[in-house]
C-alpha cells in the first residue's frame, strides 16, 4: 500500500482566510444569529464612542476656559464623568466581545469538522467560556491561540498561554501576518470613526451622513471581527495538525471518507483531511443536517 501523503509543511494567511470563509458560509443562520446577538452591539457601541464621549466630555471655548481659571484657579481636577463613562463603556464592549469570542470560536471549530451547531449550543458556549476568557489575556504573537484554547480545550489562566506558545512554534510568521492584517483593518475602522467625529456633538446627530457612517462602520467592524475569530480558530486547527494532534479529532465519528467515484472508501486521517476535507464536510452536512451538538465539551 502506498504511503499516505504528508501533511502540509507550511500554512499561509490566504489559506486560513479561504478556509474561514468556507466555514462561515456553510451555516449562515447560525453565524447571522451570533452576529446580531454579540458582534452587532459591540460594533455599534464602538462606532458611537467618539460621538457619545463628547457629550460626557464637552470642550469648553477659550473664553469660558480662561474665565473659569481666573475665578477658580485649579489645584487638581479629576474628570470623574469621562472616567466613569469610559469604564462602563469598556466593560459593556468587553462583555459582548467575550461572548462573541466564545460562541464564534466554538462554532467555527466544530464547523471545520462538518458538525452542525445549533444557536443554543453556541450561546451556551459563550456563557461557559465567559469568565475563563476574562482571566486570559491575548497580547502577543506567541499567545494568538489563547482565546481559542480557552473555548476548545476548556482551560484558563496561564495554561492557554503556555499551550499557545507550543502550538505557534514554526508558524510565528503566519501569526504575525494575521495580527497585522486584522490590525490594519481595525485601524481603518478607528481612523474613519475619528474623522467623522470632528464636528460639534449637537449637530452631528441631525445629519444623514452621520447615520450612514454609523451603519457602515458598524457593518465593517462586525465582518472584520467575525473573520478575525474564524481565522484564529482555523489557524489553531492547522497548527494542531502540523504538530501531529489532528488525528484525535477524527478518532470517533469520522472513520472513512466516501468519494463520488463509488470505490472503496479511503481511510480518513490527519494527513488526508487537507486534501479531501471539502468533499467530506459537504457529504457530512447533507447526511446530518438535522443533527446538532448537545452543547460545548
Amino acid at each position: 500500500m502506498a504511503a499516505p501523503p504528508s501533511p502540509p509543511s507550511n500554512i499561509g494567511l490566504w489559506t486560513i482566510l479561504s478556509e474561514s470563509r468556507r466555514i462561515l458560509r456553510a451555516q449562515p443562520p447560525l453565524f447571522q444569529t451570533l452576529l446580531l446577538l454579540f458582534l452587532l452591539p459591540s460594533s455599534f457601541l464602538l462606532s458611537l464612542y467618539p460621538f457619545i464621549y463628547k457629550l460626557f466630555s464637552p470642550t469648553p471655548t477659550t473664553e469660558s476656559h480662561i474665565g473659569s481659571l481666573q475665578q477658580n484657579p485649579p489645584i487638581f481636577s479629576f474628570p470623574i464623568k469621562p472616567f466613569i463613562f469610559n469604564l462602563v463603556y469598556s466593560l459593556i464592549i468587553s462583555a459582548f466581545s467575550n461572548f462573541a469570542a466564545g460562541s464564534i470560536t466554538y462554532s467555527v471549530f466544530h464547523g471545520f469538522y462538518g458538525r452542525p451547531v445549533k444557536p443554543s449550543s453556541a450561546i451556551k458556549a459563550a456563557f461557559t467560556s465567559f469568565f475563563p476568557l476574562i482571566s486570559t489575556s491575548l497580547v502577543h504573537v506567541n499567545w494568538i491561540f489563547a482565546y481559542v484554547i480557552v473555548v476548545v480545550e476548556s482551560s484558563w489562566g496561564l495554561e492557554p498561554l503556555k499551550r499557545s506558545q507550543v502550538l505557534v512554534k514554526g508558524n510565528k510568521g503566519v501569526a504575525l501576518k494575521i495580527l497585522l492584517f486584522f490590525g490594519f483593518l481595525s485601524s481603518i475602522y478607528v481612523w474613519n470613526s475619528m474623522l467623522q467625529s470632528g464636528g460639534s456633538a449637537g449637530d452631528e446627530w441631525k445629519s444623514w451622513s452621520f447615520f450612514f457612517n454609523i451603519i457602515g462602520t458598524t457593518a465593517f467592524y462586525m465582518v472584520t471581527m467575525l473573520y478575525n475569530l474564524a481565522a484564529y480558530t482555523v489557524f489553531y486547527i492547522y497548527s494542531k495538525a502540523l504538530h501531529g494532534e489532528l488525528a484525535e479529532e477524527f478518532a470517533g465519528d469520522y472513520v472513512s471518507l466516501p468519494f463520488d467515484d463509488g470505490k472503496v472508501p479511503h481511510t480518513l486521517s490527519s494527513v488526508v483531511i487537507f486534501k479531501a476535507r471539502a468533499d467530506f464536510i459537504d457529504h457530512n452536512w447533507s447526511q446530518n443536517s438535522n443533527v446538532s451538538l448537545a452543547g460545548p465539551g
